[in-house]
């Protein structure tokens, strides 16, 4: 019985070349799409998976407080002492290991010289943690003893080629520290939230020189270290996390806190599960950048969108071509076929159809997913489709989609009474032609949709662009600042103003485009008396050439000088922080007292606002301070150049660079590429949205297009009539088209209130955001309209060209 039923959907298809083509080919354009976005959610929901204790093991995070209720920090990693105490107080914890973020490393092997981004420092636990491929040395014990080094082939291979590595000496950080390689290690997956390339001893860390074992025993506020723990499994981690706020008042006493104030009361320590860690985890110092769940919504409605536009085209053609079939319907039914065998032959031929669909699919995505690499950044394995719990899915899908495509037409054709149909007498019923009304402006809405959502997406990306971000960015390039440069920095910095091509030199412990994490206690003058602020207030250490470098305007005062030695105990605020204050205006703070970190000084000067991190974050208030020259406190040096003499500027930085730290790599970055780089995710976000709308729009207009041409084709002794009394070709295209066209009106009024709330939504993630102005709106509907019109013009404007002779010869 199945053979027959799928010898006679072949026939059928092979009969009706025109719409079967129309409905294949849209349908394996929407599970091509399906089947990449797929690929795409599979990577995206796979991250940490791999690890063997993956649903055990968790991330202690920490979160500060300015005031009650005022979260002014949650960060990621903890302060060190944290660790032991931990699995001290909680027994339940099977493992626990640290890692330590060593930023910019030199590496120095002979005469290889270089600077690595991507040094840990890791105690010989996290192996018991996280699955690590060692290819060389013992896992157990490579970490195990201070000064041993592992590191991944690729950077095992940089420096030692094709010798082995074993157990030879390289040297870390300017001449100070040998370090013997115990082990290599390959590179984490690229489905982990980290990817340490070089990982060093923890216990190197103990040495004084380094960081002192008393500091990692009883350091509550060097919160760098990322601090992962194993529970039993199915433990409920909710009681760990009830639990925080006892250990942290018992263990914890922060300095400068009164003693008759809880620590709980200041911050909080909370277990965060390390497989939402790359899609739900927005910390403010995360590793690397995450992914968003959000996103991972999007493109799944996106991928449905887009088949239930495919599957609605093989709805609209299969009732429209009904006519075509009416009499075989018919005599089958004569013949003795009950209502459930012809439903169940057009379902057989709807899943062969779809089954077509998916094998052309399965080699679309194939083809196209080295494109769709390239374009968002990713590295999607077409493999991943085929696990057996995906590909049981994939291989589902002809039937799910041919049941939902099918199911509509074989109830519709199956009603068919015989005695009609072979009569001649049948009419296809208003009904059938209403529900396909409604399928074309289903699919419609959602172009429309679509095109929305793109034009606002670019608006927004167009909009970060050109806005001012308060100072130039442009021609400043940034290095790491290295301590060891701090007492000659001013001899650096004056050789390097020699050359007209560089024009100012500035230092800060952070630049702008990163993330503004450091606070300190303030307190500020309110009635007569210094009051605590009860407000976060971030600060920055920089130095006099930090505001020039920048090209930052001051709102009144002053900036920092080497004229005023007491400038070390003043300070500079921004126009929010003025604001926040209760100062009024910017004029009014000058010489108004304040203490900040223990520190009493004046506000010297302020500067007006400017975005220091992305515009998804508001300005904040911000605090600059001049350190004393003892304590300097640098990580980066920033430079403006000429922008018209690019290379010249950089070679003399990094011939000066050479000349002062000759053992020092010379790295450096622009600053507008790192701004650029804030809004990656976004940049692919749009790209992506481009090309599936475009998509989306092109398979409904597939679908337009073979629902008009059939149309027409059943108008053709109507539209010789209307040519033989006169009717222009001009009057017959308007006739034949406003039917469609009207649909599409009808779709955009449907599509734009729904396409106005989807993006306000969106957009709210941006501190700082376009307004969606009227004319988007405009532009989609005129948009589809045109588009609609032109996809259906094609055919109207064939057949009112036509001879009425031909089309009224019959009659």
């Amino acid at each position: 019985m199945i053979k027959n039923y799928l010898r006679s959907a072949w026939r059928n298809i092979a009969r009706h070349k025109f719409i079967s083509f129309i409905n294949i080919f849209g349908l394996t354009i929407g599970l091509t799409c399906c089947l990449l976005i797929l690929a795409y959610i599979i990577n995206e929901l796979s991250y940490d998976k791999y690890n063997t204790n993956a649903d055990k093991t968790y991330r202690i995070t920490r979160t500060f407080y300015a005031a009650k209720g005022v979260e002014s920090l949650h960060l990621s990693s903890i302060a060190p002492a944290f660790g032991p105490l931990l699995q001290s107080a909680f027994p339940e914890m099977e493992k626990m290991t640290r890692l330590l973020p060593n930023g910019t490393t030199a590496l120095h092997y002979k005469e290889k010289l270089f600077n690595e981004k991507d040094g840990f420092f890791a105690d010989e636990h996290l192996f018991d943690v996280f699955n690590v491929d060692v290819t060389s040395g013992d896992k157990h014990t490579a970490l195990k003893d201070p000064y041993a080094v592992m590191m991944t082939e690729a950077i095992a291979h940089k420096y030692f080629g094709n010798e082995d590595p074993i157990n030879k000496t390289i040297i870390l950080d300017n001449n100070k520290h040998e370090f013997k390689v115990t082990g290599i290690f390959k590179p984490f997956p690229l489905n982990a939230h980290m990817h340490p390339e070089i990982l060093m001893s923890f216990n190197t860390l103990r040495d004084s020189a380094i960081y002192g074992e008393k500091q990692l025993q009883t350091s509550f506020s060097n919160n760098a270290f990322y601090t992962y723990v194993i529970f039993p499994k199915s433990y409920d981690v909710e009681k760990i996390n009830a639990r925080m706020p006892a250990f942290l008042d018992k263990y914890v006493h922060l300095q400068g806190m009164p003693a008759n104030v809880k620590t709980s009361m200041a911050t909080k320590l909370t277990v965060q599960k390390l497989t939402d860690i790359h899609l739900t985890s927005h910390l403010d110092d995360e590793i690397e950048e995450n992914g968003d769940i959000s996103r991972v919504y999007i493109f799944s409605i996106i991928a449905l969108f887009i088949l239930l536009i495919a599957c609605i085209n093989y709805m609209n053609l299969s009732t429209a071509r009904s006519v075509l079939r009416a009499k075989e319907i018919g005599i089958r039914k004569v013949i003795g076929a009950q209502r459930k065998e012809i439903i169940r032959q057009f379902l057989s031929e709807s899943v062969l159809v779809t089954w077509v669909a998916l094998l052309f699919a399965v080699f679309l995505t194939w083809l196209m997913l080295p494109f769709i690499n390239t374009l968002s950044g990713l590295d999607l394995a077409f493999t991943s489709l085929f696990r057996w719990q995906i590909l049981s899915v994939i291989l589902l899908l002809p039937f799910v989609i041919g049941l939902i495509s099918g199911i509509y037409p074989a109830i519709f054709m199956s009603s068919f009474i015989p005695v009609k149909v072979l009569k001649g007498v049948l009419k296809v019923g208003n009904g059938g032609i209403s529900f396909r009304k409604v399928l074309v402006v289903v699919q419609f809405s959602i172009s429309i949709i679509l095109i929305v959502a793109t034009t606002v997406v670019f608006q927004q990306l167009r909009y970060i662009q050109q806005k001012s971000l308060g100072f130039n960015k442009n021609y400043i390039i940034n290095t790491a600042c290295v301590s060891t440069l701090n007492p000659q920095f001013e001899s650096f910095r004056s050789e390097l103003l020699k050359n007209p091509a560089i024009k100012e030199i500035g230092r800060s412990s952070r630049i702008p485009s990163g993330r503004l994490l450091d606070a300190s206690g303030a307190s500020i003058m309110q009635g007569g008396a210094m009051q605590p602020l009860k407000i976060d207030l971030k600060f920055i250490t920089t130095d006099y050439g930090f505001i020039p470098t920048y090209g930052m305007q001051m709102a009144a005062g002053r900036n920092f000088s080497r004229a005023y030695s007491t400038d070390t105990a003043n300070y500079v605020i921004n126009e929010t922080a003025v604001q926040v204050f209760g100062w009024g205006d910017a004029q009014n703070a000058i010489g108004k007292d304040m203490i900040y970190g223990g520190v009493k000084g004046k506000i010297i000067g302020v500067v007006k606002d400017f975005h220091f991190e992305s515009l998804h974050q508001k300005i904040i208030p911000l605090l600059f301070q001049l350190p004393a020259p003892k304590n300097s406190y640098y990580n980066n040096i920033s430079i403006k150049i000429d922008g018209n003499n690019i290379q010249s500027a950089i070679s003399t930085v990094e011939n000066t660079w050479h000349k002062y730290l000759p053992n020092v790599p010379f790295d450096y970055t622009f600053l507008d590429e790192k701004f650029q780089k804030l809004y990656n995710s976004e940049q692919q976000q749009g790209s992506l949205f481009t090309i599936f709308s475009c998509i989306a729009i092109f398979i409904a207009c597939l679908g337009l297009f073979g629902l008009s041409a059939f149309t027409i084709t059943q108008r053709v002794k109507e539209i010789g009539v209307r040519k033989v009394l006169g009717a222009s070709v001009p009057q017959i295209v308007v006739e034949l088209s406003k039917d469609f066209l009207m649909l599409v009106l009808f779709a955009a009024i449907i599509a734009l209130p729904i396409a106005w709330y989807s993006m306000h939504r969106w957009l709210l993630d941006f501190a700082f955001r376009i307004s969606i102005s009227w004319w988007i709106f405009v532009l989609a509907g005129v948009m589809a309209l045109i588009i609609a019109f032109v996809t259906i013009s094609f055919q109207s404007i064939k057949a009112a060209l036509a001879n009425p002779v031909k089309s009224l010869r019959s009659e």
